[in-house]
């Protein structure tokens, strides 16, 4: 497989927005029929008895994720392969680039990861019934290859022992002040794909003049958009810059000291899809998870368990939990996030010194 440098992934991007190119260059058909959940592909999975998921879903949460779908279908081990979304998408170059065929499933919290996939023809086209009678026209591919499995935000955020509510950051602005300079924390591009995503919108829509004057504000660097909600509820970091609304949900909820910001320039949205491998060595088991992953059952437990969101409408949010609805966002592009990646990371080393 010839391997493709971000760079190059949007050359010809009016034809990916009309519709999937193949290598050849023709556009490919549309999405194939729904699949549904039959016993003869319970049993062809049963009799594989694994599945391969290359993930970077929170590693408690993809392990429940797991740990329910053995349960609803019992034979079938999954194994959960979780690191950071930027580990994800190199991993997978690698072992296709070596024609080495290790996963099933995978999902990625950049969704851009699934532009290249798609134009590197690796994916499988297959729609979950689920996602053919629920999901919005906006959450999934056209030619059925990938549908958004999670979507949450990167949020702001405080220790409550340590900042008292009027005084908290209520923006992207606030956090340039020079009281909170080597109390933050903060996650970074080059390896998460939601801070990726998060950085792209931010500097699209504020500017690197903002970013670059964070930077100087002596901000502790973290990898993974898991990390800050974590250090902040240790106490380690008075703020945090960015990081995973789901985490900073799993803290409070916990009974730790952490209140979440939702910055009043809008919020950056994430949204992280799932996809089948076309050279999946379960195949069958790849479908009936994927299947799984996008029942009501499965969305359910993303938002009680691992405080993400749902488009699936028969899912109910959890009380407590500030209205999805309600909250102003920043703009998803997974084709500009595609386009800048390597720029935004570049960049961003070259600013916060990282």
């Amino acid at each position: 497989m010839k391997r493709v440098s971000r760079r190059d992934i949007l050359k010809g991007s009016a034809a990916v927005a009309a519709g999937t190119l193949a290598p050849s260059g023709k556009v490919l058909a549309q999405a194939p029929a729904p699949a549904t959940i039959t016993p003869e592909l319970i049993k062809a999975a049963q009799k594989e008895g694994r599945v391969v998921w290359y993930t970077s879903l929170d590693l408690p949460v993809s392990e429940r994720v797991a740990k329910q779908f053995s349960v609803r279908y019992p034979g079938i081990t999954p194994r959960v392969e979780r690191t950071g979304a930027e580990r994800v998408f190199q991993r997978i170059g690698q072992e296709y680039g070596s024609k080495i065929h290790a996963v099933d499933v995978v999902q990625s919290s950049d969704a851009a990861h699934f532009i290249v996939w798609k134009r590197d023809g690796i994916l499988t086209p297959y729609v979950p019934e689920d996602v053919a009678q629920h999901w919005p026209a906006d959450h999934r591919d056209p030619d059925g290859q990938f549908a958004t499995f999670r979507a949450w935000l990167c949020c702001l955020g405080y220790n409550t022992n340590m900042v008292k509510a009027p005084e908290a950051p209520k923006s992207f602005a606030d956090l340039l002040d020079p009281k909170w300079s080597g109390k933050m924390v903060k996650a970074h591009p080059g390896y998460s794909g939601t801070i990726m995503t998060a950085t792209f919108q931010i500097a699209r829509d504020l500017g690197w003049e903002y970013l670059e004057k964070l930077a100087k504000q002596k901000v502790m660097q973290v990898q993974s958009s898991a990390d800050p909600p974590k250090k902040l509820a240790l106490g380690e970091r008075a703020v945090m810059a960015d990081g995973n609304e789901y985490n900073m949900f799993q803290e409070k909820e916990a009974g730790r000291p952490v209140e979440i910001v939702y910055p009043t320039e809008g919020t950056p949205l994430i949204i992280g899809p799932n996809a089948l491998m076309k050279a999946a060595p379960n195949p069958n088991a790849a479908r009936l998870f994927q299947s799984y992953c996008y029942t009501a059952e499965c969305q359910q437990l993303l938002i009680d368990v691992g405080g993400l969101r749902s488009v699936h409408p028969q899912t109910k949010e959890k009380a407590g939990r500030t209205v999805f609805a309600t909250i102003k966002k920043l703009k998803d592009d997974p084709a500009g996030v595609d386009k800048s990646a390597e720029m935004i990371k570049k960049r961003y080393s070259q600013l916060f010194g990282v």
